[in-house]
């Protein structure tokens, strides 16, 4: 399991430098980072049986990982 899908790094490769710069000075962007790093590993955990779950909790974490992906993009892309 050293490699999971979806990593913000994997998804905004060409602003990795400027999330770094965001999680060090925008306590919001850090927040919504963290929550999104936490939701993708128990997605990745259930999706690859480590710690399966149910198919609505699984499916219920990946809308609200999308979401913070687009709130995520939002600030990306106005920064």
């Amino acid at each position: 399991m050293s490699n999971t899908p979806h990593e913000l790094a994997q998804e905004f490769p060409d602003k990795v430098e400027m999330m770094s710069q965001l999680k060090q000075t925008d306590a919001h962007f850090a927040r919504l980072a963290d929550e999104y790093h936490e939701i993708n590993r128990i997605v990745h955990r259930a999706e690859t049986n480590v710690e399966p779950m149910e198919d609505l909790a699984e499916g219920a974490l990946r809308k609200k990982r999308a979401v913070l992906k687009d709130e995520i993009w939002a600030i990306l892309s106005k920064t």
